[in-house]
């Protein structure tokens, strides 16, 4: 489990596209070198520029929540935004031996024969004291890994303020709205789930370690996992 009183940064792992480090949201001195993972969970370690939109959005979401948090960017969307079940395993596993305190899922299947393989990924995480954030569900159809146990699932609720969230019925809700862009409507930005996922991460952090605590207090290992792989793409939840 997290140490509460360690005084570094909360480190914030970004699986996704990569990030911009030039972006005017973007404060590149917080971010720590990124790798990239290939669709067969290879890794490798270069830049992560990129060159989708999807992942530095989703970063300056987070970094605008948490003005002190560290962001790792690892890659899995390259050419499109989609990949793997075996490279987001590979992507979930480097970030918790990366010692990072949470990982930033704004991404999904609904597909359910994922679900163990996410699972078993998931209670290693978990027991590493590391906090997965990720939706929970899609036009009301559950994604995996955020509709899981182990994991913080976040919902969408439009009428939420960006600096925010609510529970409901013990379900997270955060706002679909990223950073706003002057002159732009909000509705005419990038908006979506995956917003409220990384909203969610951003508030986590700001409140620190204890924060971090008391999310994963109310997680609960799967009882028993199964290492199956399913050819089925992932794609961002929006």
């Amino acid at each position: 489990m997290p140490d509460p009183i360690r005084p570094d940064p909360i480190r914030i792992a970004v699986i996704d596209s990569g990030v911009h480090p030039d972006h005017p949201h973007i404060d590149a001195a917080r971010l720590l070198p990124g790798v990239a993972i290939a669709g067969d969970g290879a890794i490798s370690e270069c830049d992560t520029i990129d060159a989708l939109g999807h992942g530095t959005a989703v970063t300056a979401a987070i970094q605008g929540q948490s003005s002190n948090a560290l962001c790792l960017p690892i890659q899995v969307f390259h050419n499109a935004l989609r990949t793997t079940a075996r490279a987001l395993v590979a992507a979930i596993d480097r970030a918790v031996a990366a010692e990072v305190d949470i990982i930033n899922l704004s991404l999904g299947t609904v597909n359910p024969a994922h679900r163990d393989l996410f699972a078993a990924v998931a209670d290693r995480a978990l027991a590493a004291g590391v906090l997965i954030v990720a939706a929970r569900e899609t036009e009301g159809t559950p994604c995996y890994p955020g509709g899981l146990a182990q994991v913080l699932g976040v919902s969408l609720d439009w009428d939420c303020p960006r600096e925010d969230y609510a529970i409901r019925d013990g379900i997270v809700f955060a706002s679909g709205h990223p950073r706003p862009i002057p002159g732009v409507p909000p509705r005419r930005n990038l908006h979506g789930v995956s917003f409220a996922v990384a909203n969610m991460s951003g508030i986590v952090a700001r409140g620190g370690r204890l924060a971090i605590a008391r999310h994963l207090d109310q997680a609960t290992p799967n009882a028993a996992t199964r290492s199956t792989i399913q050819k089925q793409p992932i794609a961002p939840t929006a």
